[in-house]
């Protein structure tokens, strides 16, 4: 366990505080403190000649995802947030003809939201149970048909932190019928270990982002986009043309680059990407690479669970999510009645956490002391038995 880590998150004091928000933003190293000055002073010494200085740094954070997908000549486009990527995605899928989009009933707000609002206009959202994981799979694969455009789903549930298994047998489906997979890698990335050709998805298109294990902060989305894309989003931005910008020929056909070009967007701040560089070489000075911190989050995890048990709470009030150590990916999740009550009770006693309906959310991080975690559960017990202050 890397017990001197806090050290080098002194801002976020990361030592003084119970943070159990590892799952949802996780503290920043004092080296993003840094990267972001050296984003304003960049602009300062360059004015519009900055964006060369960007582009290094962007190129760097494309890299770092790479790394994190084990996809060395993986095509990344970059976003503000995974909802600018995804509406671009569902902007270039042929929706005339294949007026059906496959999903569950268990992903984020991001897709959650825009679906639910694509129904209102007469799309053809089909949603599937996303409890039990272990069979999600299977039941997603069978209801891709030759009108289904694309198919969307998590590879690890946000609400339960249940990695989805099984992911192969939606991409074959996907194959056949000729639709597109995305899969949302957010609660994935950087604490389980991702490796896209392992699971299968080769073709698919990926996303996820920094807020949260990364430790990159706002800002850092990515699109992985399959090899031999010639999509064309509806919703672009003239970044896509950069390349050929002085070409352009505004009467003819619109015009995208190669692929990950082609869901690019326009002018950004980019001292969100000095930030998540100067994090991504951090991580790697550290040895913080997945399969190390995956250990460290089983470890804490697993403490959590632990301790959480031997508070000996009734179940009717607060459990456990059931499921094998194996598929828990980042954080543990206790089902109750009262996990909004729970959780201000936990933030009014100094723990901060989240909840989502009736779960509550207690996700570790790499920076925190096993006496951190333990007490922080000692506290759930006081705050469920009324003791806590």
């Amino acid at each position: 366990m890397p017990h001197d880590l806090a050290r080098h998150y002194s801002r976020f004091r990361v030592g003084e505080r119970l943070l159990l928000t590892g799952h949802s933003h996780q503290a920043w190293p004092d080296v993003g403190f840094e990267a972001q000055q050296c984003a304003w002073l960049d602009a300062a010494e360059y004015v519009d000649e900055k964006w060369e200085h960007a582009e290094r740094q962007a190129t760097r954070v494309q890299a770092g995802f790479r790394r994190l997908l084990n996809d060395p000549d993986g095509d990344i486009a970059l976003g503000q947030n995974t909802h600018e990527l995804v509406t671009r995605l569902l902007s270039a899928l042929p929706l005339r003809a294949r007026p059906r989009l496959v999903t569950t009933n268990g992903e984020f707000h991001t897709i959650r939201r825009q679906l639910d609002r694509l129904a209102e206009e007469g799309l053809a959202i089909a949603k599937i149970a996303a409890r039990p994981a272990d069979t999600l799979a299977e039941r997603l694969a069978v209801n891709i048909d030759d009108r289904t455009s694309c198919v969307l789903v998590s590879s690890v549930l946000f609400e339960t932190a249940d990695i989805v298994p099984g992911l192969d047998v939606i991409a074959r489906a996907c194959r056949t019928y000729g639709a597109e997979l995305l899969v949302d890698a957010y609660h994935h990335l950087n604490v389980v270990p991702l490796d896209i050709r392992a699971l299968g998805l080769e073709q698919a298109f990926i996303t996820g982002g920094g807020y949260k294990y990364c430790q990159l902060g706002e800002g850092n989305c990515f699109l992985r986009v399959p090899a031999g894309c010639s999509l064309r989003p509806v919703l672009t931005g003239w970044f896509s043309e950069f390349a050929s910008l002085e070409q352009t020929d505004s009467r003819g056909r619109v015009e995208y680059g190669d692929g990950a070009a082609r869901f690019a967007g326009a002018t950004y701040d980019p001292t969100s990407h000095y930030r998540a560089a100067a994090v991504f070489a951090f991580h790697a000075e550290q040895g913080l690479t997945p399969d190390r911190l995956r250990a460290i989050s089983r470890h804490q995890v697993g403490l959590l669970k632990q301790t959480f048990d031997a508070l000996d709470i009734d179940p009717g009030i607060a459990h456990v999510e059931p499921m094998s150590d194996e598929r828990r990916a980042g954080f543990l999740a206790i089902r109750s009645p009262r996990a909004g009550d729970l959780c201000r009770g936990l933030r009014a006693a100094g723990v901060l956490t989240d909840f989502r309906g009736d779960v509550l959310r207690l996700g570790p991080a790499p920076y925190l002391h096993d006496d951190q975690l333990r007490a922080a559960v000692r506290t759930l017990g006081d705050v469920v038995r009324g003791r806590a202050r």
